[in-house]
């Protein structure tokens, strides 16, 4: 695989099995585009075992978080728009921290899962190095790919094999009915490698999920580009007029 390879790539296989990787919202705005991301990533990890309708998958996903925090309730009709069925994950809310690690850890050991979504918001006591690594060598023992969503978060140390930082950037239109009416575009997003294991980081590439085919398709430049070019994208806005800074800094 080139050092240059992006999404169409190594993401179009889904993040590698049986490891952790972290997905950071670049912004304080970007939670539900970093949730989004971690959703689709989920699928496309598992679209190869599975030849079911889609929104199904081949094995059950687990989306751990903790009452009270994150970015609001999971939206059945926005997880179908994705392509996950409601009925295909498993959501366990937690009434704190310790909670959500231990079950998390529990969950990773468990072969009978496909996907562990792990939902974390702000700086969570006990989310360390070491706990990082027993997820790590949890998912390589039973297979299971762990995802770490951190939201509001900044960049900590961990044993993740790769990190992502998330922005929401607006969709393409989609060609228009027999009327002319415009159909509301893909998702898309602003993805940037953090960090990989073996590979390099710090490259930026604009994508949006098709989640007929589950898979990430990189955007042509030409329609990507926006007034003010070399400024961060924020969700739902071209460029920001204050950018905070990146969650790169921390780490």
């Amino acid at each position: 695989m080139s050092d240059s390879a992006g999404p169409d790539d190594w993401l179009m296989q889904g993040a590698p099995a049986a490891q952790l990787h972290e997905i950071y919202g670049m912004e304080a705005e970007d939670g539900p585009a970093a949730t989004g991301f971690a959703v689709a990533l989920a699928l496309a990890g598992q679209k190869q075992g599975d030849t079911t309708a889609i929104g199904h998958v081949a094995a059950p996903i687990l989306w751990v978080r903790q009452q009270g925090r994150g970015d609001g309730r999971l939206h059945a009709t926005g997880l179908l728009d994705l392509g996950l069925a409601p009925d295909a994950l498993v959501l366990a809310e937690v009434p704190d921290p310790a909670a959500l690690l231990r079950v998390a850890a529990d969950a990773a050991r468990f072969p009978g899962l496909g996907t562990v979504i792990v939902e974390t918001h702000g700086r969570v006591p006990g989310l360390d190095l070491t706990a990082t690594r027993r997820l790590m060598l949890a998912a390589e023992a039973s297979g299971v790919t762990v995802l770490s969503v951190r939201l509001a978060a900044q960049v900590e140390p961990s044993a993740a094999a790769s990190r992502w930082g998330i922005a929401a950037m607006p969709s393409r239109t989609l060609p228009g009915d027999v009327f002319g009416t415009p159909a509301p575009g893909r998702p898309a997003f602003l993805v940037e490698c953090l960090r990989r294991r073996g590979g390099p980081a710090g490259t930026r590439w604009p994508v949006e999920w098709n989640r007929e085919t589950r898979h990430f398709v990189t955007l042509p430049a030409q329609e990507t580009a926006l007034p003010g070019a070399g400024l961060p994208l924020v969700a739902d806005r071209a460029v920001a007029r204050d950018p905070a800074p990146s969650v790169r800094r921390a780490g």
